[in-house]
Parts: structure tokens; sequence; C-alpha cells
């Protein structure tokens, strides 16, 4: 479980994150409307190499940006319990990093291994508490555990 104050400790903690993703990783972001989950995704972006600016896929379900991995930034909110609509397999099994903010809704389309990331607010900051879903998850949570 890790404790954020602010935003920029919030990114410092996923650029640690994005510093160790390999390729097919995923990551299922929780928690609830504004609770830092697309700010969490712009350090990992910054871990991954990324230099554009990271915006929220809500409208646009996905938005894919290049770095030392590619990086498949989903927000399936609004399909809710439609996941057919989108095709998942393309980002769940490309050759990047997947972060999917509101994965929990896809519940049985998640693959059999994952880092679910819950964020919730904690005083004037953030609790957040990592869910090792897999052996790979594994290893990376307790890599970034001892980081």
């Amino acid at each position: 479980m890790f404790y954020s104050q602010n935003e920029q400790e919030l990114m410092a903690l996923g650029q640690r994150i994005g510093n160790l993703l390999q390729a097919n990783d995923v990551l299922v972001l929780t928690g609830n409307l504004g609770a830092g989950k697309t700010t969490l995704t712009k350090g990992i972006a910054k871990g991954l190499g990324i230099e554009q600016m990271i915006k929220s896929p809500t409208y646009t379900i996905v938005r894919e940006y290049e770095g030392r991995l590619p990086l498949y930034h989903l927000d399936v909110y609004r399909i809710g319990d439609d996941p057919d609509s989108i095709d998942l397999d393309e980002f769940l099994f490309g050759d990047g990093v997947t972060v999917i903010e509101w994965g929990e809704l896809l519940a049985d389309n998640l693959p059999a291994d994952y880092l679910e990331i819950q964020i919730e607010p904690y005083g004037d900051g953030r609790q957040v508490t990592l869910v090792a879903k897999g052996p790979r998850s594994q290893r990376l949570l307790e890599t970034i555990e001892h980081a």
C-alpha cells in the first residue's frame, strides 16, 4: 500500500511502476471519478519514456502512445457491460503495456494475469493499493514494493 499526498507523488509512483513494465503487462486502475487514474497513467507513461501529453481516453475509449514500449490507455467506463464493442485482444495481447481505467467493469474479459491498482481518497491525498492477479503481476508487485 502506498500513500500520495498530491498529484506529483501519484505521478512519481506511476513513473516508478512504468520504469518496471514489460511488454504484455496489463494494469487495471480502479477508483471513483477524480481518484487519480489518469494522473497515475501520466506517471506510468513517463516511466515508459513517453513525452506526449497524456489525456483521458473517456470519449475515445483508447489512446495509443509510443515510448520504450507502446502504451495502450483505455477507459472502458462508456462501454460498460458491452466489452465486445471494441477489440480488446488487440490491446491486451499486443506488444505494449495496457492500462485500463474502470477495468473492473470488464470482469470476465480480463486476462488471467494483471496488476490491479486501486486508488482511493485518503485524507487530503490518495491511498494506492496494488493487487496481483497472476505470477507476472506478483513479481511486478514485489519489485515495485522494494524499488
